[in-house]
């Protein structure tokens, strides 16, 4: 008997390649309805792309000064005009893409790693474990995620990568409470009961059912997480918690040009435009993921 289930829960390499393909083609049909999304996805590849090709893109170096041409408005030579220290601010915007979505990418796959290993372990065994875990998230988010990364950065020191230390764990909790709902509900399910009655262990049966089961909620997620992180790294470089000059990140340029917003605009409105732009194109994003890998919104 349980051989014809072992027998019958199998699928061939090519019967499993093409049902991957099927589901693909059908996640992006239910995608691209949504406009949004599309507009989302856009500006994200946008962002992606000028990161990837800063180099190519960015017409001088990001530190590159001239006090001769402080403070210029936008022109034909600098179309964004210059910085304090006359310095291009498109080609620091440009630069400015690859730290902010790094920290933004970077965070949210520390914080999915982490905060699935404890949520699959949290819901899947439960008891005594479920409740440790569970109260030291509950601990975690009883803190502001400004005040609790300021806190962990100020102990380990200000700096980008400590930044992007402190807002991984910080997100940790968010994942993991998400992935022990999620486990909660899909150990319970019929086919996790048959694998248990053919013998199959329990990290056979985490790995090959419940966290592919789990994979969209985190996904989702993790996308619109991406914009938090950005938002939260951009907060901290303001405040000189993050990312230190002259590094170009959008929110350390923020910080660096606050004085100059009346007289010199393009110096705030330029770097604050790019974090919004982002942080729309993820959030509208992750709408649409939402939407196109919930069965319920079919419809």
């Amino acid at each position: 008997m349980s051989e014809s289930l072992q027998d019958s829960a199998k699928l061939s390499p090519e019967k499993e390649r093409s049902l991957f393909v099927q589901g693909l083609i059908d996640f992006w049909k239910q995608f691209r309805k949504n406009k949004p999304a599309i507009v989302g996805f856009l500006i994200v590849l946008f962002f992606i792309l000028i990161a990837i090709f800063a180099k190519q893109i960015a017409p001088q170096g990001i530190n590159d000064q001239n006090i001769a041409i402080r403070l210029q408005p936008p022109s034909a030579k600098h179309l964004l005009g210059t910085d304090d220290f006359g310095r291009d601010i498109l080609s620091r915007i440009v630069f400015g893409a690859q730290l902010s979505l790094r920290v933004g990418f970077f965070a949210v796959i520390g914080s999915i790693i982490v905060g699935t290993f404890f949520g699959v372990i949290a819901g899947y065994f439960g008891k005594l474990i479920d409740t440790v875990i569970s109260r030291f998230f509950d601990i975690l988010l009883a803190f502001p995620s400004i005040l609790l990364s300021i806190a962990i950065v100020t102990i380990l020191g200000p700096s980008l990568n400590n930044a992007l230390v402190a807002i991984a764990i910080v997100n940790v909790p968010v994942f993991g409470r998400l992935v022990r709902s999620r486990v909660l509900t899909v150990k319970e399910e019929e086919y996790i009961m048959a694998a248990r009655s053919i013998g199959m262990g329990n990290t056979r049966i985490i790995m090959k059912h419940i966290l592919p089961n789990s994979f969209a909620p985190i996904i989702v997620q993790g996308t619109l997480n991406i914009a938090t992180a950005i938002l939260d790294a951009a907060g901290l470089g303001f405040l000189g918690m993050g990312a230190q000059p002259p590094q170009p990140e959008w929110g350390t340029m923020l910080s660096e040009s606050r004085q100059y917003i009346t007289n010199a605009p393009w110096t705030v409105i330029f770097p604050g435009l790019a974090i919004i732009l982002v942080v729309i194109g993820f959030n509208l994003m992750g709408d649409g993921l939402r939407d196109a890998l919930d069965p319920r919104m079919k419809n």
